[in-house]
């Protein structure tokens, strides 16, 4: 593998040495902007339900989807 990936040697279940990938998340703490913090992002109340509609499109979709697409509206 590449040194640029820290990588960790363990035992399959057969018995062979393998390499696996290990831990590649930085330390740290996340920034004021985090993705969690949305409503500071968008301007106005119309960005606000248009971004909440799109993620909540389950709930606010007039046609289902999939398996879930029905015939006749409940």
């Amino acid at each position: 593998m590449s040194d640029k990936w820290p990588t960790i040697t363990k035992e399959s279940f057969d018995g062979k040495k393998v390499e696996i990938l290990g831990e590649t998340f930085d330390p740290g703490k996340p920034s004021p902007d985090a993705p969690g913090l949305w409503r500071t992002k968008l301007q106005d109340r119309k960005q606000m339900l248009k971004y909440l509609e799109t993620g909540l499109r389950y709930w606010y979709a007039k046609e289902g989807y999939g398996s879930e697409k029905r015939k006749n509206p409940a």
